[in-house]
């Protein structure tokens, strides 16, 4: 009985059960919490990525792939391709960790992504403040905001 009970606790402690493995997947304050790690690293430059550049380096969407890969979630390269994974979620719908898109040139298309940490505020790579925070609900990102998707 005792050898029973030993192998199932490391069975549930690993992940894995007889029937198939158990998913934890990161939650939204998790996703956050990583994102914040980063907060003034990375100088941008576009299609920099930080695994391939010493951690020197990033672009906006190369910094999303990061933060997810760190927390075990796999998101596409590109801005464009993470803008079709997940599933949609309304701007009042908003919640920690979910990913935002932008279109910053005005031709219609998305060209930049962010991470949602509440409060009408996100987190990026840009040009401007490297890793940093910006306001979704005023100015320049308010009218540039295109769409938004939950991964989790």
């Amino acid at each position: 009985m005792f050898k029973k009970l030993a192998i199932a606790t490391t069975s549930l402690l690993t992940g894995t059960m007889l029937f198939g493995t158990l998913t934890f997947a990161a939650t939204g304050t998790e996703i956050v919490n990583r994102a914040d790690n980063y907060l003034g690293d990375f100088t941008y430059k576009f299609g920099a990525e930080p695994w391939n550049s010493g951690y020197k380096y990033s672009d906006c969407s190369s910094y999303t792939k990061l933060v997810f890969m760190r927390e075990g979630i796999t998101l596409p390269r590109t801005s464009v391709a993470q803008s079709k994974v997940g599933s949609y979620v309304s701007k009042s719908n908003l919640v920690k960790g979910d990913l935002v898109f932008f279109d910053t040139n005005g031709d219609g298309k998305i060209n930049h992504v962010g991470i949602y940490v509440g409060s009408g505020r996100f987190i990026h790579s840009s040009p401007i403040n490297k890793v940093g925070y910006s306001n979704l609900t005023t100015g320049y990102w308010k009218t540039h905001y295109v769409t938004a998707r939950r991964i989790r």
